[in-house]
């Protein structure tokens, strides 16, 4: 039996929380285009268009295409029910950049606040998004290892073929039969480590909003607070002008202005800025906030793809078994080699798009990986 993976050793950190359902896997096959979801309005479709291609066509993108096939072509046995544990870990360390170690040693020099543990959340939740997509690659070369015997066979039929031999149809059934033990590989539809991931990523955006408001809404006071100051000095260069010819006048303005500055003082250290601190630290929340919003998206995504591909095992795995029923009857086995063969195509166009996406995913976890470190570490130079 070809056990391809588990997707049980997923874990998260985050609560629970509810989470909003994709549309149920359809029967059989489908090529509807899966849009990525979005609570936005949509670019132009050609615009799209371009940022897709742009980025199937980078450099990052197949290098991570590369590394993953060719760790696959050279570890068979990791699709075969051993890529667990240590094989795991060594095919993420390679994916997966900046290193969990890289990672680490940024978030260990700054005092821990809710900052850094919303950071280092998002780091978490990234590199399982990378492990849930590896496992997934590897659910789609199973599934070609599981076909491949029917497509050999599909490939010999002609297109319009009416009638097949005994010694065909006999093939087919040892086909069939072989077919027929294999379990399905993809995950079915909402499981946990899916709707885990999800709930994750649901909570963290929640999560960053409220902090991204809270520090907008610093930010706003902080701007006001240095007008109010401003405007108190320039007064007081006005005063001491005059102070010649209205002595009392000016000793009771300064006074004044003296009250007001001592609630916001005029004069901030080089070394304590607090508005140019609260920006850098927008400026983490807002790298976390969009990772997090399009890699939720992203996942969306791949979580239809894979419902769609889970029901189109299911309804092929039945049609076997109507064969296998059928017994060796060759007017009985062609049409249901008829089916299959009607909705192959389409079936592996849609392995394609899943596969494309999960490249797609890899790489922009990695993307955004890079631009929150380099935010972090630009807060600590500064």
């Amino acid at each position: 039996m070809l056990e391809c993976l588990s997707f049980g050793s997923l874990t998260s950190s985050s609560a629970s929380v509810p989470a909003r359902n994709p549309p149920a896997p359809r029967e059989g096959y489908s090529t509807d285009p899966t849009p990525v979801t979005s609570t936005q309005s949509s670019p132009a479709p050609n615009i799209v268009s371009r940022e897709f291609n742009r980025t199937i066509e980078g450099d990052s993108y197949q290098e991570i295409r590369s590394i993953v096939q060719l760790d696959e072509f050279h570890h068979p046995e990791l699709v075969d029910g051993h890529a667990e544990g240590d094989s795991q870990g060594k095919i993420l360390e390679k994916v997966l950049q900046p290193d969990r170690n890289s990672i680490q040693e940024a978030l260990s020099l700054p005092k821990p606040n809710s900052l850094s543990r919303l950071v280092s959340t998002y780091f978490d939740h990234s590199e399982t998004a990378s492990e849930l997509c590896l496992l997934l690659h590897r659910s789609l070369h199973c599934t070609r290892r599981m076909y491949a015997p029917l497509l050999d066979l599909l490939s010999v039929l002609p297109s319009d073929f009416n009638h097949i031999t005994q010694s065909q149809c006999d093939n087919a059934f040892d086909i069939f039969v072989r077919l027929d033990t294999h379990e399905n590989p993809f995950p079915f539809h909402d499981s946990h480590n899916f709707s885990s991931m999800r709930n994750s990523f649901s909570e963290l955006d929640r999560q960053l909003h409220r902090s991204l408001r809270k520090s907008r809404s610093k930010l706003r006071f902080l701007r006001g607070a240095t007008a109010t100051n401003g405007s108190a000095l320039r007064f007081i260069a006005t005063a001491v002008g005059v102070v010649v010819s209205a002595v009392v006048v000016a000793t009771h303005a300064l006074a004044a202005i003296a009250a007001t500055t001592s609630v916001c003082p005029a004069y901030i250290s080089p070394h304590w800025n607090p508005k140019k601190k609260e920006l850098a630290r927008l400026a983490q929340l807002e790298a976390a906030s969009k990772g997090t919003y399009t890699l939720n998206n992203d996942l969306d995504t791949i979580d239809r793809l894979v419902a769609r591909l889970h029901g189109a095992v299911e309804a092929d795995k039945r049609s076997v078994r109507l064969g296998l029923e059928m017994g060796k009857n060759t007017f009985a086995m062609q049409e249901v080699i008829k089916h299959l063969r009607r909705d192959s195509q389409n079936f592996l166009l849609l392995m394609e798009e899943l596969e494309t996406r999960i490249y797609i995913c890899l790489n922009f976890v990695n993307k955004t990986r890079w631009n929150l470190l380099r935010e972090i570490c630009l807060h600590q130079i500064a």
